[in-house]
């Protein structure tokens, strides 16, 4: 008879901590989990028996790989690639490629484990996975980009298709990048397949796929306020990004009646008092997009607004907060500013944004938070019903996937009332989110057996 092994929580850090050493990103991302799961599965044994956390905690595989590429000067240069497939318990590896110079084993670990509850709590078949590389897009030729993207994909390939691992964007790869690998990938196999994500209409892509993480944090955050009797209609917002989540983010809040205050890019943060309107919003995105410009440009180009060189805007008093640049940049000091300035919710449009000491702040003071694996979940289930569309070779129209992200994050909040309920009217939409995700991966893996 085998005896299971009950280790304590810090036991299952420690062994973590081991396993995985110098990887401070994946070792806070499991250890977010791990607080809310293990509550959940203490008189659980057959999660216990089947050592089901640590498992979802070691990546299926981890793939690196050389890319070589020529600059424009002919110049040889050697980039580092990954992909971190996780787990694919319920359906195949999906998750985007980021081009950054931060990108490292550690950072894509973790947000493959992530992206394995995210996925598995929009309902959708898909599993988690994440890639990418350490090159850096920014200050690049288009030719250049596209002898990477192209290097890229010929050691990718062999890892991935539209049943096997369902790469798309992420910081540093837009449908530029996605055309470029997209091309490369057919090129070698001469197999035309939903092998990508956030392609071009002309070419298989999804309506609102651009808008739909932005979009979709937006949703959660509203669907919050809603349960609590209050909606955004009023509310003013500090966004952090000025990329493709903050842009749209700040668009729907504005649609919903909200004002928004902030954006932000790694060189600092806009504060505009009048709000940060639509006609503003196109300016910003057509001058990152398209000019590749700095956010504090926006200075010059309507009055009344401020730049504030090196800082991030949670000082900014406000209502509401959305984070939706990159993972840790909502510390614990400025969880507790924005508890201290009356925000009363946030909700998360980048991947792990707030460190572990801001989540406890804000679990300590009830406030209504809502992390990224919930919250930003809308670009992956569009992207999940891009892979529909693929498979079915059909397009739906854009009302209609309009409705199908708005009942999926519906869904997605109604999983956490489920499991995060801690009674007095108290949401615990991390916990929620945790469990409920966990929960889907975990019952698959146990009925596949030890594989």
């Amino acid at each position: 008879m085998a005896v299971t092994d009950h280790v304590d929580l810090p036991t299952f850090m420690e062994g973590v901590n081991k396993r995985n050493p110098h990887q401070p990103e994946f070792v806070q991302a499991v250890q977010e989990v791990a607080e809310d799961i293990y509550d959940f599965i203490q008189d659980k044994e057959e999660y216990h028996s089947q050592q089901i956390l640590r498992r979802i905690a070691e990546p299926d595989r981890v793939i690196s790989f050389r890319v070589c590429w020529e600059d424009d000067n002919g110049n040889i240069r050697v980039q580092r690639g990954y992909r971190i497939q996780n787990n694919n318990a319920i359906g195949p590896y999906k998750g985007g490629i980021r081009f950054h110079p931060s990108v490292n084993e550690s950072v894509l670990k973790f947000l493959a484990f992530e992206q394995t509850f995210k996925n598995a709590l929009t309902g959708l078949p898909m599993g988690g996975g994440k890639g990418g590389s350490n090159f850096n897009p920014k200050g690049k030729s288009v030719r250049e980009i596209m002898r990477f993207c192209q290097s890229f994909m010929t050691e990718l390939y062999r890892h991935i298709g539209a049943d096997i691992d369902v790469p798309a964007g992420d910081i540093g790869v837009g449908g530029r990048e996605i055309g470029f690998m997209f091309g490369q990938y057919k090129r070698i196999t001469n197999e035309f397949t939903g092998v990508l994500t956030g392609k071009g209409l002309e070419y298989g892509g999804s309506m609102i796929r651009p808008e739909a993480t932005g979009y979709g944090a937006v949703y959660f955050l509203e669907n919050m306020l809603k349960h609590k009797g209050d909606g955004l209609q009023g509310k003013t917002a500090v966004i952090s990004g000025s990329g493709n989540v903050a842009t749209h983010a700040a668009e729907k809040i504005n649609q919903l009646g909200g004002k928004v205050l902030t954006l932000s890019d790694s060189g600092g943060f806009i504060h505009d008092p009048k709000g940060i309107d639509q006609e503003k919003i196109d300016w910003v995105k057509t001058h990152k997009t398209h000019r590749r410009g700095r956010i504090q440009d926006y200075c010059d180009e309507f009055e009344g607004s401020s730049f504030h060189a090196g800082k991030t805007p949670w000082n900014v008093p406000c209502d509401v907060a959305l984070p939706c640049a990159t993972q840790n940049e909502l510390l614990g000091e400025d969880a507790k500013a924005l508890v201290a300035n009356g925000c009363i919710g946030v909700s998360e449009g980048a991947n792990m944004p707030t460190n572990l000491e801001g989540v406890h702040v804000f679990k300590h003071a009830k406030m209504l938070f809502a992390p990224g694996k919930a919250a930003n979940a809308g670009g992956v289930a569009v992207s999940g019903l891009e892979m529909s569309q693929n498979s079915g070779r059909r397009a739906w129209k854009e009302s209609e996937l309009q409705q199908m992200l708005r009942d999926i994050m519906d869904g997605i909040h109604d999983s956490c009332l489920t499991y995060g309920d801690q009674g007095g009217g108290y949401i615990d939409y991390v916990k929620g989110a945790n469990i409920a995700g966990f929960k889907k991966v975990a019952d698959a893996m146990l009925a596949f057996g030890v594989v």
